[in-house]
């Protein structure tokens, strides 16, 4: 098992050339695919010990005997080592699904793949519900199945005082004087992502951060981020939810639905129902809370990235 991930550039032609960042685990011919993505102000080394997990369970399993593990964790643009757009417009969900699916035609391209599993936290979630939601609808194509998707504390309705939340610190990326300086103001802003060790809250915040010419470090994304989230009203945003509904109704992937118990942005309600309203999907959407957390869990904790890991290995 690799100790780090490579670091690997494709260029969005659609975009202008601008570059989409992608870390990458395992073997690159592998026939199976797990793409990672993750939430608004984040990067693909969100997923570091999920990755590590899921490689280590795979070998003891025999899926990289039976043809292969690769996993693949983005970098959305505007965030990580991805570059930032010209146009902040551009920072668009419709945009984002519409990368997704240029990068997995290409990456299927590069060396062919049979099928892959989809795991999205929050933005990444929903990017997901658009991206297989279309495909369900015979709207898009994509080279392969999904045969599992991971919908980490996100679903079609989203609560407006969460957005609100977020909206309060986005786009406020900060100057500071080391990397765990920078590490305890973001835990103020980040507790509702559960109990951590301080090595851990570290690890998670270190590929946060990138390093000035002065020396200080600075959140490692776009400001520009905050413009088209904050121009978006709570009428807007109510009536996208019927789209996004219907998209995750045609959505055909064995569906993982994972809340943190306190999270304020995916209700218990909402994911009550998303659990009934799979339609397309092989069976019913299943759902796991994990208590103490809000939004939205790391799989970070053992107990969190082991579910996630178990479903995707069909154990």
């Amino acid at each position: 098992m690799m100790a780090q991930p490579e670091l690997e550039f494709f260029p969005l032609e659609h975009r202008g050339g601008k570059r989409m960042a992608y870390w990458q685990w395992g073997d690159t011919t592998a026939k199976h695919v797990y793409i990672c993505v993750h939430g608004l102000t984040r990067q693909g080394r969100d997923f570091d010990v999920l990755a590590q997990a899921l490689m280590a369970k795979a070998a003891i399993k025999g899926a990289i005997k039976d043809g292969g593990v690769r996993i693949v964790c983005v970098d959305i643009v505007g965030r990580g080592q991805s570059d930032w757009l010209d146009d902040p417009m551009g920072y668009a969900i419709p945009n984002y699904a519409q990368d997704m699916m240029v990068f997995l035609t290409a990456l299927h391209a590069q060396n062919p793949y049979q099928s892959m599993d989809w795991v999205g936290t929050s933005m990444g979630g929903i990017i997901g519900i658009v991206v297989l939601g279309s495909v369900g609808m015979g709207a898009a194509k994509l080279p392969t199945p999904v045969k599992h998707l991971v919908l980490n504390d996100v679903g079609p309705t989203i609560e407006w005082v969460s957005l609100k939340r977020i909206g309060d610190y986005l786009g406020k990326v900060g100057s500071f004087a080391t990397e765990q300086q920078a590490a305890d103001a973001m835990w103020v802003i980040s507790k509702t992502f559960g109990p951590h060790t301080p090595e851990q809250w570290l690890a998670l915040s270190i590929h946060q951060l990138k390093q000035k010419s002065d020396g200080t470090y600075t959140l490692n994304y776009d400001p520009a981020i905050a413009l088209p989230f904050k121009a978006v009203t709570e009428e807007q945003s109510k009536a996208a939810e019927a789209m996004i509904w219907q998209l995750y109704e045609n959505i055909t992937a064995q569906t993982l639905i994972t809340r943190g118990q306190e999270s304020d942005l995916l209700s218990l309600t909402t994911a009550k129902a998303m659990e009934g309203r799979g339609f397309k999907m092989p069976m019913p959407a299943r759902l796991v809370e994990f208590e103490g957390v809000g939004h939205a869990p790391t799989f970070v904790a053992e107990n969190q990235h082991s579910v996630v890991v178990d479903f995707l290995l069909g154990l």
